[in-house]
């Protein structure tokens, strides 16, 4: 899937700014980004949000004792995921 799609209103209706692959007939939910913001920036539910912390402060745990991993080596194998 090809998100997150950008749309505009214009004359009452949405009309999306760019093409997409989805498949025609597909449904998609349009939420107002200021909405989004207002819930905190994600849909993170207390499970998920509990996790990110956990593995945030295990990444500073690293961080302090001086266990990092080259950013540039890090792009380079996200890269070679595609």
């Amino acid at each position: 899937m090809n998100l997150p799609l950008k749309a505009q209103v214009k004359n009452g209706k949405l009309v999306l700014d760019e093409p997409t692959d989805l498949p025609e007939g597909e449904i998609v939910e349009l939420v107002p980004l200021d909405e989004v913001l207002a819930r905190g920036g994600d849909f993170l539910d207390d499970e998920d949000r509990a996790a990110l912390h956990r593995e945030l402060d295990a990444s500073i745990a690293e961080a302090k004792e001086s266990k990092f991993i080259d950013a540039e080596d890090v792009l380079a194998e996200l890269r070679a995921m595609k």
